[in-house]
């Protein structure tokens, strides 16, 4: 038996893939103008600066360009649709995790957040999706609901706990930052370390064992 399928091999190259940098992909879902979703991301990079282990990976939908017509069943996407989804799906199927930053509109997410999640499959499997909400009295948590049943049928894994904003308009102060720092604040992490727990947890066992769904 080559050397490199022994289980001492195994336990050392599930060694090294732990130690590596968790890749988290942080999804900025609002593209309305005037939209707090840059700064309420803003806020959630910084509140987790200093979190070792962890490479961010920003995806803004304000500057991705998805259309919105998909090919039929078996059909193929035109060359203008594979070059809008150049920058982006690769980056979403290198990350190992991901944190979606989302307002509430009408009791749910928006529709480019939506679009985005439509165009991609493989890249959400066996992956774990933690959430950043923001928006009136509920903060966001409506939308977060009805996300989560979202990635549940892209065979995603979404963390407990959540991160979420009430009032943004009035709570964040005009650098971006919640007026309840300390708070939210310790959302984020709680939420980040749970997000940290279920991506190198997946991140081994995808490596071990691909995912069959």
């Amino acid at each position: 038996m080559p050397a490199s399928n022994t289980p001492a091999a195994e336990s050392v190259t599930t060694a090294v893939e732990n130690d590596a940098p968790l890749r988290v992909a942080v999804i900025v879902g609002s593209v309305r103008e005037g939209r707090q979703g840059r700064a309420v991301a803003d806020w959630f990079l910084g509140a987790v600066t200093g979190h070792d282990g962890l490479d961010l990976d920003v995806i803004d939908l304000a500057d991705t360009d998805l259309p919105l017509v998909m090919p039929g069943w078996g059909g193929s996407p035109s060359p203008e649709t594979v070059a809008a989804l150049a920058d982006v799906s690769p980056r979403l199927a290198a990350a190992d995790a991901f944190v979606v930053v989302t307002p509430e509109y009408n009791h749910s997410f928006p529709a480019a957040l939506k679009n985005l999640i439509d165009w991609h499959h493989s890249q959400w499997q066996a992956k774990p999706v933690g959430f950043v909400s923001y928006g009136g009295l509920a903060g966001g948590i409506r939308a977060v609901e009805q996300l989560r049943l979202v990635f549940a049928e892209l065979h995603a894994m979404t963390v407990r706990d959540a991160v979420s904003l009430h009032g943004p308009w009035s709570g964040l102060g005009e650098d971006g930052t919640p007026r309840d720092a300390d708070v939210c604040e310790g959302a984020a992490k709680g939420m980040l370390g749970q997000l940290t727990w279920w991506g190198r947890t997946l991140r081994s066992a995808r490596a071990s064992r691909p995912y069959q769904g």
